[in-house]
């Protein structure tokens, strides 16, 4: 009888260790590492025998290379589009990820069924009947979806050969195993070699993989990270199960832009995308309240405007309490402490509540200065006019830098009705004539100073 081996695998690089130890030797994370079995030899030479391609591959000339350009395969839905940079490419492996119950197989069902290809839906985690259920209240049933219900990679595989879809949607990536790996299915050695055998898979047939996974409560994707490198494309869902609002998030991509967002409201009959954010992220703003702005941020190539509320109450206690929800806290800390040299603002004995309304993140430099006109405005009560929308980095010495694509945020503030905008005084001279009345601020003083006005 064989001795069976086994190896420490980090569950958040993937990095294989000899023996156990607490900190990881790859990245530096505490108490990740579980052990894991070694693949068995005799099931080796089945896999690489399988995996393998049988042709007799050569090097050849880049511009040798057989390319059609094909156009993208259209999902149906624009905003689930635009976070894939136009369209589904021909052989690419997308990872979605995001809390159970967010809507990761909601879109993707009915994405299957709006795209009106051949699509293979693959599950390991709902019964044919539960996900009939589903696409009934969704209204899904396209006759062009074949159900599998199956978690053996290698059955998979034989279904892809054998039905030829144009698409395949493998839901999820912590039921599928291969016999192969004597480990259980969703551990960290099955997560990873499964993937990557799906991509081979995607690769090697020009059709195009769906994996949806389930990601931790640090919010990374269950297993390790060396997930998020071997496919072509990671998309985030995101958002509050308690709130109708759904943000799927592109962080990879490389057949378009990164950082692109899709929003969509989540109803009885499944997620909608929304038209109009910025106008949907304003529509409960209060009225003359102190404490609120407007910033203008860019979320991949698309404008947003976004309420940014701030709170400053007197505290007795020593260390005044510093809470920020949707921006970047460290930031946020730099705001306070110019306003606090710069301009005045005494918050030392303040306790500071910063949140971006909406449930969205706001992480750009760009959210700089209406962080600061919030805080003013809610330390001075006193409210900015509700026709003011605002942009800009604040630097250490109190001025206000310049951002980019300064010209589509002035556009979405005049669009929605905005009668001014005040912006860093580097970017006032890229514009000739707007109907919206830009204000120029080169300090953080002159900001507050127009905001009041």
């Amino acid at each position: 009888m064989q001795k069976t081996e086994t190896s420490f695998v980090c569950k958040s690089c993937g990095l294989d260790h000899p023996r156990w130890q607490g900190q990881c030797a790859g990245c530096a994370e505490w108490n990740t590492l579980i052990e894991e079995k070694i693949l068995n030899p005799k099931f080796e030479i089945l896999s690489k025998s399988k995996t393998t391609n049988s042709k007799n591959q050569k090097p050849t000339l880049i511009s040798d290379i057989d390319y059609k350009n094909e156009e993208r395969i259209k999902t149906g839905i624009d905003e689930f589009d635009r976070v894939l940079g136009g369209g589904v490419v021909a052989g690419a492996a997308i990872l979605v990820g995001g809390d159970p119950g967010i809507g990761k197989s909601t879109l993707l069902l009915q994405a299957a069924s709006s795209s009106n290809k051949k699509i293979l839906y693959v599950s390991g985690e709902e019964s044919a009947k539960q996900v009939r259920l589903r696409a009934e209240r969704l209204k899904a049933l396209s006759p062009k979806i074949k159900f599998f219900p199956e978690t053996d990679l290698f059955a998979i595989e034989k279904a892809i050969e054998e039905e030829k879809p144009e698409m395949v949607i493998v839901d999820s990536i912590q039921t599928i195993f291969r016999e192969d790996i004597q480990s259980s299915a969703g551990s960290v050695a099955q997560v990873r070699e499964s993937s990557a055998y799906l991509v081979n898979i995607a690769k090697s047939t020009h059709i195009p993989i769906f994996i949806i996974g389930h990601v931790t409560k640090d919010g990374n994707i269950a297993g390790p990270r060396l997930l998020e490198h071997i496919v072509d494309v990671v998309l985030y869902f995101e958002g509050d199960e308690h709130k109708q609002f759904r943000i799927l998030r592109g962080v990879k991509n490389r057949f378009g832009a990164i950082s692109e967002i899709g929003i969509f409201e989540m109803k009885e009959n499944g997620l909608v995308p929304v038209e109009n954010p910025s106008e949907l992220f304003l529509s409960e703003r209060p009225k003359d309240q102190s404490g609120s702005s407007v910033a203008a941020v860019m979320e991949g190539s698309r404008p947003l405007l976004l309420e940014v509320q701030a709170l400053t109450a007197f505290t007795k206690m020593v260390s005044p309490r510093r809470t920020v929800v949707g921006a970047d806290y460290n930031r946020a800390m730099i705001v306070l402490a110019v306003l606090e040299k710069r301009a005045e603002i005494k918050t030392a004995a303040l306790d500071v509540f910063i949140n971006i309304a909406g449930g969205i993140r706001a992480q750009e430099p760009a959210i700089d200065l209406p962080m600061a006109l919030s805080i003013a405005s809610s330390y001075k009560n006193r409210p900015i006019a509700g026709d003011v929308a605002c942009a800009g980095e604040i630097g250490l010495a109190g001025e206000v830098r310049a951002v980019s694509h300064i010209e589509q945020r002035v556009k979405e503030a005049e669009k929605l009705g905005f009668k001014r905008f005040i912006l860093p005084a580097g970017n006032f001279k890229q514009f000739k004539s707007t109907k919206i009345k830009l204000v120029q601020a080169a300090t953080l003083a002159d900001a507050i100073q127009a905001s009041f006005q």
